[in-house]
């Protein structure tokens, strides 16, 4: 599970940071939708790290309690599990 949680969060990570990378130059960006599966698959971690480092996705009070609703979602998805 410890993998699974690590390769989740790496893509969940760089999927930040492509979206804030396409948000800079104008380009199409990831879709809310997207972010938000990867991190309710066992991404959140990663998710995380990234809106602290990358400072994105902290301001948009929607998306933010989406992604918090995800994450109690995935820990109580593993805790059944």
């Amino acid at each position: 599970m410890l993998g699974w949680y690590l390769l989740a969060s790496a893509a969940c990570y760089v999927a930040y940071a492509r979206d804030k990378s396409a948000a800079r130059q104008g380009r199409r960006r990831t879709p809310e939708r997207t972010l938000l599966l990867l991190g309710v698959v066992g991404g959140w971690p990663g998710g995380l790290l990234a809106q602290r480092r990358l400072r994105h996705k902290t301001v948009k009070a929607s998306f933010q309690a989406w992604f918090w609703l995800s994450v109690i979602a995935n820990v109580m998805l593993v805790l059944i599990l």
